[in-house]
């Protein structure tokens, strides 16, 4: 009995195998139907046999497309064999090619978003600052002024004023608990073409009280000539009464006012961190605190304020102070204009806030011109300007004496920005 499919035969399973015959068993890949895209091969082939019984008929490729007459597609010749193929899509999804970044357009808006921040930024630190300062000296109060000159003069106070300071404070810092306020130190700052110059005006300078008109009062004071020490002009009628009494007494006029107190000066000192000196001898003094060795130090506000308040400890006295005065504020304003203040913004606005609350200034101060009296002290420090006390011939009645022939020659060198060749005490 022949257990075999229909038109198998022991024949079919010897030498019939691999030659297209109806075995069950796959064809030799010499006798496989070649398949070509677009065209059938060329030349006749051998024919397959006719199929047998129980093999299925497969798909024809006579139109050299992969189909069989029944519409059949078996994907070869799309590339969409399981799914894949043709360029990565399959049946059913595509995908697209991503395109290539444009990378002038995206630093193009990079850039403009910096340059928005920085600019929105930049404004508003403006009007914040500029809302903080103090516009309380109006010196349009000031009665025959001097005529105006080339560059700017500035006039930095230093009041002892306690004010908004509390008992313990006042113990710190060793300023006794006084009522009021008077200068404690005053300098005239020129800026011009030919540098910066930072004068001292000793606060026992002898000087004559002109005519005035009172700040608050209004009433017209005439003049007696009454000399007095340079800091009871402050002490009797304010900041326009001490304006008046400088340009009456060296001609200079003065274009902008800065005042600040113990309490505001100690506070930019610790917004900055400190600020380092080089101190040149031991002091110990008792009334301002300033206990010292010789040798550079980073001082803090309280050791700052007690070494600018130091006279008794020193052999020039008041002489010696404003000098050191100079040296230290000179230091100050460059440590508040270096780059480690300037673009650190949890040190920049701890440091201008701490300033500008404790600052008072007239009333046509603008920043800019509190940015420029900064970098004039800053240049000061740095070797390119010059810092000296008022010239001095001797002392009256105890009051220190200028000496009259110099200070004409200095205020005429400041009114025409000229280099100064004045030196003084």
């Amino acid at each position: 009995m022949n257990d075999w499919p229909e038109g198998w035969s022991g024949d079919n399973r010897g030498s019939g195998y691999g030659r297209g015959s109806a075995s069950a068993r796959p064809e030799s890949a010499r006798v496989m139907r070649q398949v070509r895209r677009g065209t059938p091969p060329p030349g006749p082939g051998p024919s397959a046999p006719p199929y047998g019984a129980g093999v299925p008929q497969q798909p024809s490729y006579a139109d050299g497309q992969g189909h069989g007459g029944d519409g059949y597609d078996s994907g070869y010749n799309t590339g969409q064999v399981y799914g894949g193929g043709g360029g990565g899509q399959g049946p059913g999804r595509q995908v697209r090619d991503r395109p290539a970044p444009n990378w002038r357009r995206r630093i193009k808006w990079t850039a403009i978003t910096v340059v928005t921040v920085l600019v929105v930024t930049t404004v508003g630190t403006y009007f914040w600052a500029d809302s903080k300062l103090n516009r309380e000296v109006d010196l349009s109060k000031v009665i025959e002024r001097p005529g105006a000159g080339e560059g700017t003069n500035y006039l930095i106070v230093g009041s002892d004023s306690r004010e908004g300071m509390t008992d313990e404070q006042k113990k710190d810092l060793h300023t006794g608990s006084a009522e009021g306020k008077r200068t404690d130190s005053m300098m005239i700052l020129h800026t011009g073409d030919n540098g910066a110059t930072l004068i001292s005006l000793p606060r026992d300078s002898d000087v004559e009280i002109p005519s005035f008109v009172g700040s608050e009062s209004g009433k017209k004071y005439p003049g007696t000539g009454r000399h007095t020490k340079l800091n009871a002009a402050y002490a009797e009628d304010g900041p326009e009464l001490l304006v008046r009494t400088i340009e009456h007494n060296t001609g200079l006029r003065l274009d902008h006012y800065v005042e600040i107190g113990f309490a505001g000066f100690a506070n930019i000192v610790d917004a900055v961190g400190g600020v380092e000196m080089d101190i040149p001898q031991d002091i110990k003094d008792k009334k301002s605190g300033a206990d010292f060795k010789k040798g550079k130090q980073t001082l803090n506000g309280e050791e700052a304020l007690a070494f600018v308040r130091t006279r008794y400890a020193l052999a020039g006295s008041d002489l010696d102070r404003t000098k050191n005065q100079q040296k230290f504020l000179s230091a100050l304003a460059g440590q508040v204009a270096t780059p480690s203040t300037v673009l650190n913004p949890f040190k920049l606005y701890p440091t201008m806030g701490a300033g500008l609350d404790s600052l008072i200034v007239d009333k046509d101060m603008g920043l800019f011109d509190l940015a420029s009296m900064f970098w004039a002290m800053k240049s000061v420090s740095g070797g390119e300007g010059t810092s000296m006390n008022m010239p001095i011939s001797g002392s009256v009645g105890g009051n220190l004496k200028w000496d009259d022939a110099k200070v004409k020659k200095l205020v005429e060198e400041l009114k025409n920005d000229e280099k100064v060749t004045v030196s003084g005490n």
